[in-house]
């Protein structure tokens, strides 16, 4: 499997360049990475949501046609949900999509981010932070390890994730041998 795994340090550094910025787009930036660290959502996902996808007291998400044409709900942790209800402040609430362009003078503009546009800001952002390369998709991979490595069960996380098979999320379960060795501590006889 390509790509990686980023670890706390490594996020913690992306949403400092976001918070350090204090102009519009560092907003968004910040509501952005904690979207995809927090809901493990696809970068076409991620894009398609629109205002009314996102409930700010539960932190659900609804992910309308997402892939497989399926819909689902996902949750942001607690922690996540300040940084994209201040981007909604900025932004405002007009219908529309939730995350949009930012143009240079700090103006938003109501309309869609690209695929490519959000490409391009985690790419701008890790490297203001120091960060080694990594794609939008390495943040899903860290959402779905972390949960696993977590104790969630895979099922959940398959859920979560929208994998239309168990076998997929299997693909980032970097548990390794000591803990099926913990597992079977609970059986008794």
């Amino acid at each position: 499997m390509r790509g990686r795994a980023l670890t706390q340090a490594e996020i913690t550094a992306l949403m400092a360049v976001c918070h350090n910025d204090s102009t519009t787009v560092g907003v968004r930036d910040a509501a952005l990475i904690a979207i995809l660290r927090g809901g493990g959502l696809r970068r076409s996902e991620v894009v398609k949501l629109n205002i009314r996808d996102f409930n700010s007291e539960t932190g659900a998400l609804q992910v309308i046609d997402a892939k497989g044409g399926k819909d689902r709900t996902v949750y942001l942790p607690q922690s996540a949900i300040p940084f994209v209800t201040s981007w909604l402040t900025v932004r405002g609430y007009q219908p529309g999509a939730l995350l949009c362009p930012v143009r240079k003078g700090g103006e938003v503009q109501l309309r869609r981010m690209t695929p490519q546009a959000l490409l391009l800001i985690i790419q701008k952002r890790a490297q203001e932070a120091g960060v080694e390369s990594f794609s939008p998709h390495d943040f899903r991979r860290t959402f779905c390890s972390d949960l696993l490595d977590a104790g969630i069960d895979i099922v959940t996380v398959q859920k979560l994730a929208g994998h239309a098979s168990p076998v997929t999320t299997a693909k980032y379960d970097r548990r390794g041998e000591e803990t099926k060795r913990r597992a079977v501590q609970s059986l008794g006889f």
